[in-house]
């Protein structure tokens, strides 16, 4: 073989295993039950809604006498244990034997929402035994909205094993994913107020700072377009004397004040009568 040969063959080895390497790293993520172009808009929203929980891990501890002493670990579209390749989106495993057993898969997965919860469901998966006709186990993961709080308080609530059919575990959890949006408690006018105050403000401090500094004014000339709003302060007044005016400025006045010039001085011999004998 010739050294160019065994180079390149070399090199396409390393980019085969880089790549199967890659595929392998790369989880699996929840995949809605029928065909893709069958999902709907409401589920793809929730499910990038619920992404960012993607990256955690969620374990939570039941014990029930000396016969049933389980942890369920849980993942939010990812799968438990990635190196398995089972899917298992939701395993539980018995504390004393080791057995690890899958709740649901995320192959197989519903999920649909109210005002302020998702409801996250899991199918397909391992069959009971005795219970429930042998049908394969689904796990129900509620999550309701707290707002604050990216997840906690994953806990099972209740495991119905007990029918002949439709058996579930179900579990829920708090997230702030699962809380509706917030509407602004601003109004309209609200926000066309602080816009208009805050155009106002800048075009005070800025022609402030622009007559101060630019063009050397000193006192009342430091205000912007000082000028202008000494003529309108006097159109806005001459306007008013117009509008509110009922008569013609001309008109004499309904009634005449008593002046000084009207009381004159009167005669100090009215008086004189008065006077004590």
């Amino acid at each position: 073989m010739s050294p160019p040969f065994h180079t390149s063959a070399l090199l396409l080895v390393f980019v085969a295993l880089a790549v199967a390497g890659a595929e392998q790293s790369e989880e699996r993520s929840c995949d809605v039950i029928g065909d893709e172009s069958s999902e709907s808009q409401m589920e793809r929203a929730l499910l990038k809604k619920l992404e960012p929980l993607s990256h955690m891990r969620f374990n939570v501890t039941v014990e029930k006498g000396k016969t049933e002493n389980y942890i369920y670990h849980f993942r939010v579209c990812r799968e438990v244990n990635s190196t398995s390749h089972d899917f298992g989106g939701l395993v539980q495993t018995d504390r004393q034997s080791g057995k690890t057993t899958v709740i649901g898969r995320i192959n197989e997965t519903q999920v649909f929402n109210g005002s302020d919860w998702i409801m996250l469901i899991y199918k397909g998966g391992d069959s009971y035994g005795r219970h429930c006709s042998g049908e394969k186990r689904r796990a129900v993961i509620m999550i309701s909205c707290k707002r604050g709080v990216t997840a906690s308080s994953f806990s099972i609530i209740s495991e119905e094993r007990e029918k002949e059919q439709e058996c579930f575990y179900l579990f829920e959890m708090d997230s702030s994913v699962a809380c509706p949006a917030e509407n602004s408690h601003l109004s309209v006018g609200s926000i066309l107020l602080i816009t208009f105050v805050s155009v106002i403000a800048v075009y005070i401090i800025g022609g402030f700072l622009y007559q101060r500094l630019v063009v050397g004014a000193k006192g009342m000339e430091q205000i912007p377009h000082f000028a202008f709003w000494q003529d309108l302060g006097n159109l806005v007044a001459d306007g008013c004397d117009f509008v509110c005016r009922s008569k013609p400025r001309n008109a004499p006045a309904a009634y005449r004040g008593v002046g000084d010039d009207q009381l004159g001085e009167e005669s100090e011999e009215r008086d004189d009568h008065l006077l004590p004998m």
